[in-house]
């Protein structure tokens, strides 16, 4: 087992730039089943999530290699059109594979996915979106066994309950090879699901609307390779904005979203850091002490507060001056990290969906243990600005979102090592 030992109160300062986007890597690379021919995948990140994602790609007869941050996926054949329960244990998003596997071959058998324990993640959604869609779904001793009933999916008229990230990307990556015409109505926004279907539309799928409410596929016969750029990761970008902000320190982040950040930037502007952004650059600097958020920080569906941005902000509003109020509208159990930043001296109290922060003066290490991957970063947070040393267990979690975050954090002036 890997841990982070953190020594706290050194300020941080320097330059960065954002790696790939996790959330676009994985359904892209999933997306790439859909494609008779090779795709060559930019700015893919070295992540263990990516890696689980090759494995599983591989499992199927795919050839996938990874190298300086390109994947290179060839899906020309494949063999096999069931995944293994143990290789979708391994990541959370691993359910998007059976949209894909869908759209390739009409049918497939996986099983409910494993990852960050967040609470419930029920996948009706999915199902009953995929049945629209003349798929016929049975479970049996945890399997998912799907077959389109003419052996392609067929288009359908399809409303979401709510705008969920992972069931609008199945219903996309099922659709853009079925017979007809797909829409999604209150279909997920999220800049993530735009970077989707722009590598779709580079592999020849038909796709309009991605980014509003209602998305429009009308399926084609056969896709084919390209290459593609992964954009940058926006909650990277958060976290370590986020880190600057709470060690008094100055950031500039490159091969930034900026955009596609502006949610968390213009909650971040409230503490009173001074925030400053070009095309795809974003300056920060915090010289004193932050202010507590004075409205209540929602988290919500693009272009919403995002809810994996909550924990990273929460660490470094722990040691703002006044009390700040969080609402947690995605997750159940997305609170988990609190009890690690009250180990280390946060006030931090948790009611239901909302967790009241009452900013403290200072914070003292201690030895934490990481319970999901933002829950983690944000530990690693509030390590940095703490008084001495904290030892981070379980950084599994953080190798899931961050490439290597100890080099960034050493790079920026901290004191991180992995051990």
């Amino acid at each position: 087992m890997q841990k982070f030992m953190i020594s706290g109160g050194r300020r941080l300062r320097g330059e960065l730039a954002l790696q790939g986007s996790k959330n676009s890597s994985l359904p892209i690379m999933a997306a790439a089943l859909l494609c008779r021919g090779e795709c060559t995948l930019h700015s893919c990140p070295r992540l263990t999530d990516v890696y689980a994602a090759s494995r599983i790609l591989n499992c199927v007869g795919c050839r996938c290699s990874f190298s300086d941050n390109t994947a290179v996926i060839n899906a020309e054949t494949i063999e096999s059109t069931s995944v293994s329960e143990e290789l979708m244990r391994e990541m959370r998003s691993s359910i998007i594979f059976m949209g894909a596997m869908l759209g390739r071959a009409g049918e497939c058998t996986v099983s409910v996915p494993g990852g960050c324990e967040l609470g419930p993640r029920p996948i009706d959604m999915h199902l009953a979106a995929l049945r629209k869609m003349a798929v016929d779904i049975r479970e049996s001793g945890g399997s998912i066994i799907c077959r389109a009933l003419c052996g392609r999916a067929k288009g359908a008229r399809i409303s979401l309950a709510f705008p969920s990230v992972g069931a609008t990307e199945n219903i996309i990556l099922c659709a853009v090879t079925a017979e007809g015409e797909t829409v999604i109505n209150n279909a997920a926004r999220e800049p993530e699901i735009c970077d989707l279907c722009g590598f779709l539309r580079a592999c020849g799928a038909d796709i309009r609307g991605d980014g509003e409410s209602r998305i429009i596929i009308r399926g084609k016969q056969q896709l084919h390779g390209c290459e593609y750029t992964i954009m940058p990761d926006r909650i990277v970008g958060a976290t370590y904005l986020s880190m600057a902000a709470a060690a008094k320190g100055e950031l500039i982040l490159t091969n930034a979203c900026v955009p596609e950040m502006e949610p968390f930037l213009t909650v971040l502007e409230q503490t009173g850091c001074s925030v400053y952004t070009s095309e795809n650059r974003i300056y920060l600097r915090s010289g004193t002490r932050l202010r507590a958020v004075g409205e209540r920080i929602r988290t919500m569906p693009h272009p919403g507060f995002p809810t994996d941005a909550q924990a990273v902000l929460m660490a470094a509003l722990s040691l703002a001056d006044g009390t700040s109020i969080f609402e947690e509208n995605i997750f159940d159990c997305r609170y988990r990290h609190t009890d690690a930043l009250v180990k280390m001296g946060a006030d931090i109290e948790v009611l239901g969906k909302v967790a009241v922060v009452k900013g403290v003066s200072s914070l003292r290490g201690a030895n934490v243990e990481a319970t999901d991957l933002r829950g983690g970063a944000a530990m690693v947070i509030a390590a940095l600005c703490a008084e001495g040393d904290t030892e981070i267990s379980r950084i599994c979690h953080i190798d899931r979102g961050y490439e290597k975050m100890e080099e960034a954090v050493r790079l920026l002036g901290g004191e991180m090592r992995r051990v």
